[in-house]
């Protein structure tokens, strides 16, 4: 395979993490594990130090593009932002006339991811499912919690950047999801980005920045010293995330302290959901359960011509 077939296949994994985070509650990172750049993906970010920022101040510009992954970075950032921009407003059309069966459909993509990346263990014993299962409490727990009020500490905004970047690249877990939680979604990714304050940007920043660099550096080196560990847990975290995705649920919106919806461009911001199990057997039933098998089959054909590339 070339090089250019090479990055055409990191820019499209880069537009599966950036559909993953058009969507409500998933994380790009669970895309990057499922499709396998994840450790790849933590290397890259962890190798941004001293020696990296030394070979751009003395001009060594071929070193600093092999030491840091450059090529594969900018195809899969380019894959990101791409489709950000161009399912937004697909996804949101999607989301309102047919929630229950774009759900339906995630919900299979995911539930079949579980096994895939479960996979990746070499050996499973007693300590390692004790792992997964510790994963997927912890997920599952975080997707029940309700978010707490706004909070424009400046040590407290730096810590909304750390937990949120480590959030977003954490596969099951969402950075915009675990930041409402916090409670300043609201504060952070519309008011203060509208405003352009940078009172509150700031500190978040220097958090975000902090966070990803140190979290990918303790990330590496878990996956190197207890690989199967961490892969059992992440397949935890991508099977608790499954609460997220349930297809049956009502909507619960943000509000302000005297419970007026908060608004976003004139639009309700989702805060949560409340789920519930279809009361019969009906027509959208059986059209989700169609979609839940569709999503299986979209990772099943996936894992099966990607096992069979790597066999040539």
């Amino acid at each position: 395979m070339n090089k250019f077939s090479s990055l055409l296949i990191v820019f499209l994994k880069g537009f599966g993490m950036g559909t993953a985070n058009v969507i409500p509650g998933v994380s790009g990172g669970t895309i990057a594990f499922i499709t396998g750049i994840f450790e790849r993906l933590i290397n890259a970010i962890k190798s941004f130090d001293l020696i990296a920022l030394k070979l751009i101040l003395t001009g060594k510009f071929k070193e600093f593009i092999e030491k840091t992954d450059l090529y594969f970075l900018i195809s899969l950032l380019i894959g990101v932002a791409l489709a950000i921009v161009t399912l937004a407003r697909v996804f949101d059309y999607l989301f309102i006339n047919y929630p229950v069966y774009i759900w339906s459909y995630f919900f299979g993509l995911v539930l079949a991811s579980v096994y895939f990346v479960g996979k990746g263990v070499s050996k499973w014993n007693f300590a390692i499912i004790m792992w997964f299962i510790a994963g997927t409490a912890i997920a599952f727990f975080i997707s029940l919690l309700n978010p707490a009020r706004p909070n424009d500490n400046f040590l407290y905004l730096i810590l909304c950047g750390i937990v949120a970047i480590c959030s977003m690249i954490l596969p099951g877990l969402s950075g915009s999801f675990v930041l409402l939680l916090m409670g300043n979604y609201q504060l952070v990714a519309i008011d203060a980005i509208n405003n352009m304050n940078f009172a509150i940007l700031l500190p978040v920043a220097i958090g975000a920045i902090a966070g990803i660099i140190a979290f990918s550096h303790l990330l590496s080196w878990v996956f190197k010293k207890f690989r199967n560990q961490t892969i059992a847990a992440l397949t935890g975290f991508v099977l608790g995330s499954l609460s997220v995705l349930w297809p049956w649920k009502n909507e619960l919106f943000l509000t302000d302290v005297a419970g007026n919806f908060i608004l976003k461009d004139g639009n309700k911001i989702i805060s949560g959901y409340h789920k519930y199990f279809p009361a019969d057997i009906n027509q959208e039933v059986l059209f989700a359960l169609l979609f839940v098998v569709l999503g299986i089959a979209s990772i099943w054909i996936t894992e099966t011509l990607a096992e069979n590339r790597r066999k040539e």
